[in-house]
This record gives C-alpha cells, sequence and structure tokens, in this order.
C-alpha cells in the first residue's frame, strides 16, 4: 500500500486576516485533506495551536460572535507592561480558546510549530518543545502592543518580523508537500494607493479606548487640541508600517524556498485590529482553497507517483 505525502501547513502572520486561516483550514479538511504538520506565524500559530489541539471550533465561534468592545478588553494601558495588551486577559483567551494552560507541544496529536523572533539577537526561534500558550503568545507578540515573552534567557516577540509565512518550519518537520497562506500579498503597493489613510481625528474605537484610560491616568498623555493638517492616525501608521516590511520579507523568504502551493486571500480591507471581518476573512480563506485545489490533488497525485 502506498504512504500517502505528509501534507504541511505553513499559517502566515496577518493579525486580523489571519481569521482566513479558519477557513482554508475548514476548507482543506472538507476535502479529505487534512494537515499533517502545521507551522505558524503570529496570527497563524494561535489558528494552527487551536486547530491542532481540537479547540477551532470554538475559536471560530468566538470570532464570529465577538463585537468590538470584545476585542478593545484586551487592551490596557499598565505601566508594568511594554504593550497594550493586558496580558492575564490574553493568557486566558488563549487557555479557552486555542489550547489548554499546562499543554506541551510534544503533547499534540501532530507535529507543530510557533514561530518567535529573538529580540536580543533578531533570531529565528522555533518552538521545539514547552508550553504551547506561552509560544503562541510569544509568535503573536506585536511590538508595541503586546509585551515580549520571557523564554530560556531570551525576550520572544512577534515571528512576523523574520519569517512571516514559515514553510522552511514545515519542511524541516518533514512534510512533503508544503500548502502556504501568505496574508500579506496584495496590502502592499496599488492596494494601499487605493485605500485611504484615516487621520488621528477619523480613527475610532481602540485609539478613543485607549485615550480614554490614558487620561485617567494623566491628563498630558494626549492633547485635545487637533491640528489643521492632521497626520495618519496611530493604528494606521503602525498597522501600514508592518504590511510594508512583512511584505518584503514574505517576498524574500518565499524566493528562496517557495511552497509547493501558495494560497493568498485579498485582505487589503481587512485592517490590522477589525476584528468584526472575520466572517469575511474565513469565506475568502475557504475560497482561496477552492481555486487551488487542483493543484493540491495533482501535486500529491505526482508524489504517490
Amino acid at each position: 500500500m502506498q504512504k500517502s505525502p505528509k501534507i504541511g501547513l505553513a499559517l502566515g502572520s496577518g493579525a486580523s486576516r489571519g481569521w482566513s486561516h479558519v477557513g482554508v483550514i475548514d476548507a482543506l479538511v472538507a476535502e479529505g485533506l487534512e494537515p499533517d504538520i502545521i507551522c505558524g506565524t503570529s496570527v497563524g500559530a494561535m489558528v494552527g495551536a487551536s486547530y491542532v489541539a481540537g479547540n477551532m471550533a470554538k475559536l471560530k465561534d468566538w470570532v464570529l460572535e465577538s463585537s468590538r468592545s470584545d476585542v478593545y478588553r484586551f487592551f490596557d494601558i499598565q505601566f508594568s507592561q511594554s504593550g497594550f495588551v493586558d496580558v492575564d486577559r490574553l493568557d486566558q483567551f488563549i487557555h479557552d480558546f486555542v489550547v489548554g494552560a499546562d499543554v506541551e507541544i510534544d503533547q499534540l496529536p501532530k507535529p507543530f510549530l510557533a514561530i518567535a523572533t529573538c529580540l536580543n539577537t533578531g533570531q529565528e526561534v522555533w518552538s521545539r518543545g514547552g508550553n504551547v500558550a506561552s509560544w503562541v503568545r510569544a509568535s503573536m507578540s506585536l511590538p508595541g502592543l503586546f509585551p515580549p515573552v520571557h523564554h530560556e534567557d531570551r525576550w520572544l516577540v512577534d515571528g512576523g518580523l523574520v519569517n512571516p509565512v514559515p514553510v522552511t518550519a514545515c519542511r524541516a518537520l518533514g512534510a512533503d508537500v508544503v500548502i502556504a497562506v501568505n496574508l500579506n500579498a496584495d496590502i502592499v503597493g496599488k492596494g494601499m494607493k487605493n485605500r485611504p489613510v484615516p487621520t488621528a481625528e477619523e480613527e475610532e474605537g481602540l485609539l478613543r479606548y485607549l485615550k480614554q484610560q490614558a487620561r485617567e491616568v494623566s491628563s498630558t498623555w494626549f492633547t485635545p487640541k487637533e491640528k489643521p493638517e492632521s497626520p495618519p492616525g496611530l493604528l494606521s501608521v503602525v498597522s501600514n508600517s508592518i504590511n510594508i516590511f512583512q511584505d518584503r520579507i514574505t517576498r524574500s523568504r518565499l524566493a528562496g524556498d517557495p511552497a509547493d502551493v501558495m494560497i493568498s486571500p485579498r485582505l487589503r480591507d481587512v485592517g490590522l485590529l477589525e476584528f468584526g471581518k472575520a466572517a469575511e476573512a474565513i469565506k475568502t480563506g475557504e475560497e482561496c482553497v477552492a481555486r487551488v485545489l487542483p493543484d493540491i490533488k495533482s501535486k500529491i497525485d505526482s508524489l504517490r507517483g
């Protein structure tokens, strides 16, 4: 009896666009193409871990039912942290909807890697062992929003800084066919030109929420006086900057080690923290799998000989 090729799924970084990963996995499983190996960066690590741990249905239900205020509750101004995220609340979310607090990497039913970045050296770090939830948080610790995670005398931050789409990790774990999901394919260049950049006055929601919290701490943190020519809003500057460097890094990494099948959801209208567009992102992921399905099956058939 011929042995089926091992399918590796490389889930890329991309903040709220990452809900597209849920649609991709659902569509692959529905076609009988269940991944054998999962590697993820940032939100890809979170969705990948939830799938391997058997919690993706719960995660999907939460994001589809959550409101903007539910997302804002993860953020807080705290002097003791180097980021806006309420770590205790985030950890509880990960334990409830991604993976249990005590689950170790070697206890997962399938090979899984989360990609992080060493803040001290800039090196790419893989979750070879240890607590899964801790690695997920490290992989998605976007500097400025999330505080870094301490692990074995190193401070770890978002893996998207060094490897936004971890094809290399899937191959290292023994994948014969690597399906990669690049969430940043259409968010730089022409896509950005066609998208207006909100000013600080136009940005609402999270920024206003953070400003209100800051006023309670110190009235000098944010000035109420508006300038006639306002620069782009804080979140726009952060998100567009992240988009640019991740696009450049992704292009470079994939040129050196391309995936066997690339899935590139068109999600330029989904912003950094627009969790309210989860249904749209999930549907886009499903549709993308339908388009590349012949390529996936052809690659698998060719390896079966």
